[in-house]
C-alpha cells in the first residue's frame, strides 16, 4: 500500500474513531468532564494547525515568486492572472447558484416561524471594517515581515506579485541564483509538510471528538434537514467542477480528483482549508502541472476562488430569512448574492469567516443577524464541507489552467519524488 493510500485510510479510522469516542463521552461522562476533555483533547488539532501554518508562508512567497519569475515576460504573468480571475468570478457565481437552487427548492427554513428580535444580538462574531475600503487597505502589506507572521495569505501574495514581477525584469542573468535558492526552500517546505502529514490523524481525531463529546450526535438529527440540503449543494458543485473540468482535462480530471483526495480529506477532517495548501501543492506538481503556474494559481485561489464559501453564504442566508419569513424579490436576492460573492474575497483566514460575511452583510437586506445563532451550533460540520470543496475548485481550476496555457508535464506517480 503506498504512502498516499495509508493516509488515506489512517484519516479514515482516525475520523471514524473521534465520532465514536466523542459520542460515549457525550453519553456517559460528567459535564465537567465534557468541557475538559473538549479543551484538553484539542490540542493536538491546535499543535497540527500551526505545525501546517508554520509551513505556509514561506511556501506560498517561494513557489509564487519562483512561478511568477520562471515565466518571464509581465504579459504572460496578466495573462495567466486574467484567465484565473475570470474562471474564479465565474465558479463563485456558479456555487451561488446552486446553493440558492437547493434551498430554494428544499425550503429547510419554511415553518420555523421565528419572531424578529426587537433588538440587536451579539453573535460574538468580530465584522467591524467589512466594507470595500477597509478589505482593498487590508490588501496591501504594511510589512511582509507581519504579513508572514500573522500568514495574511492575500498580503503575501500581493508582496510576492511585486517581487517576482521585478526580479523576472531583471532577467535571467540576475535572477537565476535567487530562483534556483528559492526552488530549494519550496521543496524543503515540501519534505517538512510531509513530516507534519504524520500528525494529521491524530488531529483530525481529536477535532471530531471534540465537537462530538460537546454537542452530542443529536445536533446532526435536529438540523438534519439543514446539513441535508447543504451537503447535497455541495455535492452538486462538486459534479459542475468535474463536469466544467471534464471538458478542458477529458478523463484525466477522474485521475486528478483521486489524487487531491488526500488533501481535501484533511481540509474535511480539520475544517480548514489552509491545513491542505501544502498537500495540494504537491498533488498537482505530481498531476502534471506546471509548477510556475501552479505556485501562481493556487495561492491567488485561496483567496477568491472561495466556492464553497458561495454555497454556504447562499444556503445560510435564505435559510435565515425563510426562518424569520422574509421574502426577498428577484432583484433583492440578486444583489444579496453579489454583496456576498465580494464581500468573501480575502478573508479566507479569518476565523469562521463564511459566518464573518453573513454577519456583516444580511441586516443591509432586514435579514436579523441574530438568525446566525441558529447555525453556530453546527458550524463545524458546515465548515467541513466547504473547506474541502474549497480545495478541490482550486485544484480543478489550477489544473484547467495548467492545460489551458499548453504547460502540462509529465505525471509524477504516487510514491515518486519530485526532483529538486
Amino acid at each position: 500500500m503506498s504512502s498516499s493510500n495509508k493516509l488515506t485510510l489512517f484519516i479514515l479510522l482516525f475520523m471514524f474513531a473521534g465520532i465514536l469516542s466523542g459520542a460515549a463521552i457525550h453519553e456517559y461522562a460528567a459535564a465537567d468532564n465534557i468541557k475538559s476533555y473538549a479543551e484538553n483533547i484539542t490540542l493536538f488539532t491546535d499543535i497540527f494547525l500551526r505545525l501546517i501554518k508554520m509551513v505556509i508562508a514561506p511556501l506560498v512567497f517561494s513557489t509564487l515568486t519562483v512561478g511568477i519569475m520562471k515565466m518571464g515576460e509581465t504579459s504572460t504573468i496578466g495573462r495567466v492572472g486574467g484567465k484565473a480571475m475570470v474562471w474564479f468570478v465565474s465558479s463563485s457565481i456558479l456555487s451561488i447558484l446552486v446553493g440558492l437552487f437547493i434551498v430554494t427548492l428544499q425550503q429547510p427554513g419554511a415553518g420555523m416561524n421565528l419572531q424578529i428580535p426587537a433588538g440587536d444580538v451579539q453573535t460574538g462574531l468580530a465584522v467591524s471594517g467589512m466594507n470595500l475600503k477597509a478589505f482593498i487597505s487590508h490588501t496591501i502589506p504594511t510589512s511582509i515581515a507581519g504579513a508572514m507572521s500573522n500568514n495574511e495569505i492575500l498580503q503575501i501574495v500581493v508582496f510576492s506579485l511585486f517581487f517576482g514581477i521585478a526580479g523576472a525584469s531583471l532577467g535571467e542573468k540576475f535572477n537565476t541564483p535567487l530562483v534556483a535558492a528559492l526552488d530549494v526552500v519550496s521543496h524543503i517546505m515540501l519534505k517538512v509538510t510531509g513530516y507534519v502529514m504524520y500528525v494529521a490523524p491524530l488531529a483530525i481525531f481529536a477535532a471530531i471528538s471534540s465537537v462530538v463529546a460537546t454537542e452530542g450526535l443529536g445536533i446532526l438529527l435536529n438540523y438534519a434537514s439543514f446539513i441535508g440540503g447543504y451537503y447535497l449543494a455541495i455535492i452538486l458543485t462538486c459534479m459542475v467542477l468535474i463536469g466544467v473540468g471534464y471538458m478542458v482535462l477529458k478523463r484525466d480530471v477522474f485521475r486528478l480528483i483521486a489524487m487531491l483526495k488526500d488533501p481535501v480529506l484533511v481540509a474535511f477532517t480539520t475544517s480548514s482549508s489552509e491545513a491542505a495548501y501544502p498537500k495540494t501543492l504537491d498533488q498537482l506538481t505530481r498531476f502534471g502541472c506546471s509548477r510556475n503556474i501552479a505556485s501562481f494559481v493556487l495561492p491567488i485561489g485561496y483567496s477568491f476562488n472561495l466556492v464553497g464559501s458561495m454555497v454556504y453564504c447562499s444556503f445560510a442566508s435564505m435559510f435565515i430569512a425563510q426562518a424569520y419569513n422574509i421574502h426577498l424579490n428577484f432583484s433583492e436576492i440578486v444583489v444579496l448574492m453579489l454583496t456576498l460573492m465580494l464581500a468573501s474575497k480575502g478573508i479566507a483566514g479569518v476565523p469562521r469567516s463564511a459566518l464573518v460575511v453573513l454577519a456583516a452583510t444580511i441586516p443591509s437586506f432586514n435579514i436579523p443577524v441574530a438568525g446566525i445563532l441558529l447555525l453556530m451550533g453546527i458550524d463545524h460540520f458546515l465548515d467541513m464541507g466547504r473547506s474541502a470543496i474549497n480545495v478541490l475548485g482550486n485544484g480543478v481550476a489550477t489544473a484547467m489552467l495548467s492545460k489551458n496555457e499548453g504547460e502540462m508535464e509529465e505525471s509524477i506517480e504516487v510514491g515518486e519524488e519530485i526532483e529538486a
